[in-house]
């Protein structure tokens, strides 16, 4: 469950950034007339740092000063909400939080002060992420980013802007992440203190992390560690050490990323950051379930549980029953091991989690399969591929709706600059009258002139519906093609099915045939070399595809690593030889991506088209379903392999709703034929390139 926690502590660094904003100078307003400190500032640089790592102390201490801290002049009575806003956040108190936010904005409205706009906007956005909302946070940050950048306070503009970096890195926007960090970096360096520099170095250590930059990231700790030692801060050091064991798990130092986490462990222990403390102990579970070490792992999975049941923290206890699960899988304790799992999915459901729901569910089949619960593994693939489907269709609709906003927008900017040409024809036709009314020998002049600006406008009027027609081809192509592969989309597949004359017979030589292709290890292409790898493999397979089968023949982008191809026309006894040949051509394409030259296999379910049982022809979506059954099977069985319907027994004794429940039962029991192609037993190879 490492990736799924480590997507949690980026997560959990815009509350970090939320938990430091309370740094800022309790001195930054005009109006403090007093050279020399209150009780009430004496009393918040006290909690300042109190608050930055151990929340749940801070927030009675800034309670009892809310009646002081309300009365007090501007910049102190900014300074305490942002705190206290801070607090609650930290907390997660979120409700509490937002009214908080929006007191500090209506504070900046009121009294055109930019400084809490930016603090009130920024912790808005901590919240909004914080409640899985990324692009309401990401827009907020960059809002504050813009007013904060207006401003004196070195200090927001830091944090603003380190903010602004780590939206786009989970945006997937990593040179402008990368040019927005290094902006922090030098901005800390050239004007901040150690604590400016700690937090800015160790953002960027984490995306160096995420580039797969581990040197570069270990020269930035390097010097991150020297300004931590000079702020005499344990918590930053803390978050330092963090880091660093992100960056030598990822380079396989394990014993210098073990260091790194009981280092980080005793440091939050020392300042008492309960919240910091259960993070630490589930990355302990995590680094001794990558070790196999599952006495272990199960041992920092239960601390971290009991730690964090006081916390009241749904994603800390989830993740932590899902390493528990795990490591009782590793021991042999099945039962519990799977009542842990099954606790810590539902908690991913209940939280929305959809994305980590999958992560977790792929996790959970491959530990079953390790176990031998075949059947059990198998249910989660299934789990996981409805999931990766619904998020594949939210993706999909999502980009037709930015697509369709697009093109609203270049509409709406039209029409007005149509209308700016109807009203620049108007006030020419009224100077035109003026005109006529004192100058008749300039008549002829004016309307050449109005001729001119009628014909210009005309041509405007026919190179914008030009560009409209345009437009309209290129989304009708859009709507029917997958953005990344250029191949068919599933909404294509299942119109054109739709309107595709229902098959009389099944009996002939000559058949359609349809083959459903997943790429094996997809996700672990995705997690060693990047989503950037894994689609070149997917852009690449699509190609080898198109050569290996007929023009004629449908090849769709089914969903994720997921192919299907439609073949209209095929002899009914080539279809195993035209699978073994799918399974080699894949299996030997190379594949080029940064320097490295990967070649992957993939798995098949496959059958002719139409099937029948008896006399009964099947539906196309029943005979798909068998095939992706087909599939699984094949993948439950060692993957780079396929796995054909062939028939089906006498239909008398054939019930076709037991073969769609268990197909691999079926075919035991002998009541459907399969045909089992086997790929070359290769795994996947990687080599310069």
């Amino acid at each position: 469950m490492f990736s799924a926690l480590h997507r949690a502590l980026m997560r959990s660094r815009f509350h970090a950034l939320a938990m430091a904003l309370c740094v800022v100078s309790a001195f930054a307003g005009a109006e403090e007339t007093d050279p020399l400190r209150t009780r009430l500032a004496q009393r918040l640089d006290e909690i300042r740092e109190v608050n930055r790592f151990v929340p749940e102390r801070a927030l009675p201490m800034l309670q009892a000063l809310e009646a002081e801290g309300r009365a007090a002049p501007l910049a102190q009575r900014i300074d305490f909400l942002n705190q206290l806003a801070t607090a609650r956040h930290g907390l997660g108190h979120h409700p509490q939080t937002f009214v908080l936010a929006n007191e500090l904005i209506a504070l900046g409205r009121e009294h055109d002060h930019t400084g809490a706009l930016a603090k009130g906007m920024l912790l808005l956005a901590y919240s909004a992420s914080a409640q899985h909302r990324p692009g309401e946070a990401h827009r907020l940050v960059w809002d504050a980013e813009k007013l904060a950048a207006t401003t004196d306070d070195l200090d927001l503009r830091v944090r603003a802007t380190i903010s602004s970096g780590e939206s786009y890195a989970e945006e997937g926007n990593l040179p402008k992440a990368l040019e927005r960090l290094q902006a922090a970096a030098a901005l800390a360096r050239e004007h901040g203190g150690p604590v400016h520099i700690v937090m800015a170095l160790n953002s960027l250590a984490r995306l160096y992390t995420s580039m797969r930059e581990p040197e570069k990231g270990f020269d930035v700790l390097d010097e991150a560690l020297a300004a931590a030692a000079k702020a005499d801060s344990p918590g930053r050091m803390a978050t330092i050490k963090n880091a660093e064991y992100g960056l030598a798990i990822d380079t396989g130092q394990h014993a210098r990323a073990l260091r790194a986490l009981q280092e980080g462990l005793a440091l939050e222990r020392k300042i008492g950051a309960h919240k910091r403390i259960v993070y630490s102990l589930v990355n302990l579970s995590d680094f001794y379930l990558k070790m196999q070490e599952y006495r272990r792992a199960a041992s920092y999975a239960e601390q971290a549980l009991e730690a964090a049941r006081p916390l009241n923290n749904r994603r800390l206890t989830t993740t932590a029953n899902l390493n528990l699960g795990q490591a009782y899988l590793g021991l042999g304790r099945t039962e519990e091991g799977k009542r842990h799992i099954e606790i810590g999915l539902a908690g991913y459901e209940e939280l929305g989690d959809k994305p980590e729901l999958q992560n977790a569910l792929v996790e959970y089949g491959a530990a079953l399969e390790r176990t031998g619960e075949l059947a059990s593994a198998l249910h989660a693939y299934h789990r996981e591929r409805r999931i990766s489907n619904e998020l594949f269709e939210k993706r999909r609709q999502q980009a037709m709706l930015d697509l369709q906003e697009k093109y609203e927008t270049d509409k709406k900017q039209r029409q007005i600059e149509l209308l700016r040409s109807e009203n620049l024809i108007k006030s020419t036709e009224l100077d035109n009258r003026r005109l006529q009314q004192r100058v008749w020998w300039l008549l002829a002049v004016v309307l050449a002139l109005v001729a001119v600006i009628v014909g210009s406008l005309y041509r405007k009027v026919r190179q914008a519906n030009a560009r409209l027609h345009e437009k309209n081809r290129e989304l009708k192509q859009q709507s029917v093609r997958d953005p990344l592969t250029g191949l068919y989309n599933r909404r294509h597949f299942l119109e054109y099915m739709r309107d595709l004359p229902a098959p009389s017979s099944s009996l002939d030589e000559q058949v359609g045939a349809l083959f459903l292709l997943d790429v094996d290890h997809f996700k672990h292409i995705n997690d060693t070399y990047g989503h950037a790898a894994g689609d070149t493999v997917l852009t690449t397979i699509s190609a080898s595809l198109q050569e290996i089968l007929r023009e004629t023949d449908m090849i769709v982008r089914w969903g994720g690593e997921e192919f299907l191809a439609f073949l209209p026309a095929a002899s009914r006894n080539s279809l195993d030889e035209l699978a073994e040949r799918i399974l080699t051509g894949i299996a030997n394409t190379r594949i080029v991506h940064g320097g490295a030259s990967l070649s992957v296999q993939v798995s098949i379910g496959y059958s002719p088209f139409p099937l029948a049982v008896g006399r009964q022809v099947l539906e196309w979506e029943r005979a798909v379903n068998l095939v992706d059954m087909a599939l699984y099977l094949a993948k439950s069985h060692g993957r780079n392999r396929a796995y054909g319907v062939r028939g089906f027994a006498d239909a008398d004794g054939v019930s076709l709703d037991e073969i769609e429940q268990n197909l691999e039962q079926a075919w035991r029991a002998g009541q459907v034929e399969l045909s089992v192609v086997m790929g070359e037993r290769e795994a996947l190879r990687v080599a310069s390139a």
